[in-house]
């Protein structure tokens, strides 16, 4: 990335700064002695996240049988990286989602990037289940870029934030990088290594628009297969937010799961676990979300396309 447009995205005040509670807490979970003790300390300044992981425990999504009242209790149900990703994203949402961007819809970006996330994360838990939280973070902020550059570089950036939109032309990283020398994804691992979340984060984000075909063995190749699960969720999330033409269905699923690197059987096993999980994470989030009787439609209508046997 060129000197020069870092520091344009550094003076236009796009990044959100982090607060002390969110920047405490993230360095408390970094470190490998922590305790949840420690967690609960740094939390309990923010009474309105310490509310929102509780209400998080409690949602059908881990299936309690009794009320959770204990936010140290809600802590290791939940874990330090579901929390992690919980408290991130609770910030960034109220944080740039209330923000006036020019020529973006972001309720639609941010119900993207939550469907994108849960699906990502569902493909994961299939594939390589040790990354499946990683892949969840790593989905949810992965365009975060898109209203940054769309904030820091408005006047350049508008003929490309205005397709991110339901029914919107695609946009590639050279479209990006034509109009303003550097793509989204650039800009969202810059900020995420900024708050220093962890490098198989960061990098995952950085390869995800267009991840290496071959995937080596140690750290980088977690982060390459992290990216590869958002590349291809990324094609299905935008399938289930919106109404696509029948007839695409098929082709763009099977196009989705050779990019996640998956079998269709594992999408199929997939979909219908993430229409809850989506809806519970967007009231926790303050995200919209499809309605949900759309949602049900077009996922079941997926799923019988998928399943039906070929035509000879």
């Amino acid at each position: 990335m060129k000197p020069e447009i870092i520091e344009a995205i550094k003076r236009s005040a796009a990044v959100p700064s982090m607060p002390a509670v969110v920047v405490r807490f993230l360095e408390v979970i970094q470190d490998p002695d922590f305790t949840y003790d420690d967690v609960v300390r740094v939390l309990s300044a923010d009474p309105g996240t310490v509310s929102e992981i509780l209400r998080l425990a409690n949602s059908p999504l881990f299936g309690t049988r009794h009320d959770i009242t204990s936010l140290k209790t809600a802590l290791t149900l939940l874990g330090p990286k579901r929390t992690r990703s919980l408290v991130l994203g609770r910030y960034l949402v109220e944080s740039l989602g209330g923000r006036d961007v020019d020529g973006l819809d972001m309720s639609y970006a941010w119900r993207r990037s939550l469907v994108c996330a849960v699906v990502a994360s569902q493909l994961a838990g299939k594939r390589r289940p040790q990354v499946r939280e990683e892949t969840f973070i790593s989905s949810l902020l992965a365009d975060i870029g898109i209203p940054i550059l769309a904030q820091a570089m408005t006047e350049k950036y508008w003929p490309i934030s205005e397709r991110y939109a339901p029914y919107g032309i695609p946009v590639t990283p050279e479209d990006e990088v034509r109009a303003v020398g550097v793509h989204h994804a650039e800009v969202s691992a810059m900020v995420l290594d900024f708050w220093k979340l962890p490098e198989v984060v960061v990098a995952a984000v950085r390869m995800h628009p267009s991840p290496p075909d071959a995937v080596a063995g140690g750290s980088g190749g977690e982060a390459a297969r992290i990216a590869h699960f958002i590349h291809g969720a990324d094609m299905i999330s935008r399938l289930l937010c919106e109404i696509p033409d029948e007839a695409s269905i098929e082709p763009q699923c099977r196009r989705a799961m050779e990019a996640a690197d998956c079998d269709l059987t594992i999408l199929l096993d997939v979909l219908p676990k993430v229409e809850s999980e989506v809806n519970e994470l967007a009231k926790l989030l303050r995200i919209d979300v499809v309605a949900g009787s759309v949602y049900d439609l077009l996922a079941r209508n997926v799923q019988e396309l998928l399943a039906a046997p070929a035509v000879a």
